[in-house]
């Protein structure tokens, strides 16, 4: 099964489930705009979290690229998110550093299979935390 049809499939059981979804990830839904199209592009992506802030990793399963949704947030760093049955507006900001490691480490902890994701790419994956505006 390609990836977008998983990705509308998930997205459905996550709005017909009031956010939850079968699988070892806590999902959130995450509309960013795309920075090419312009147009709006939701996205299920694996989450954390910082105290209030939202923690999302981009990386597209250890691949050698990140993935589209994380170019759309550099451009438009504006994005909503949908959290259980919570929709509302979030800031997007890239964390580098000792705070990149400790919050990598951390959602690698809650989620082991993040933990295989860098030994399988020569890029650094980034980290993303979302604050709520």
């Amino acid at each position: 099964m390609s990836a977008p049809n998983y990705n509308q499939i998930v997205i459905q059981q996550f709005r017909a489930n009031g956010g939850k979804v079968n699988g070892p990830n806590q999902l959130i839904l995450l509309t960013t705009i795309g920075a090419k199209s312009h147009q709006p592009r939701t996205t299920p992506v694996a989450y954390s979290t910082d105290g209030d802030r939202l923690v999302i990793v981009a990386s597209k399963a250890g691949a050698p690229t990140n993935p589209d949704w994380y170019y759309n947030l550099l451009a438009n760093p504006i994005v909503t998110v949908e959290l259980g049955t919570e929709k509302f507006q979030a800031r997007a900001t890239v964390v580098t550093g000792e705070e990149r490691d400790r919050l990598y480490a951390r959602h690698a902890e809650l989620m082991p299979g993040f933990a295989e994701y860098p030994k399988k790419t020569t890029r650094q994956i980034p980290v993303i935390v979302l604050e709520r505006i």
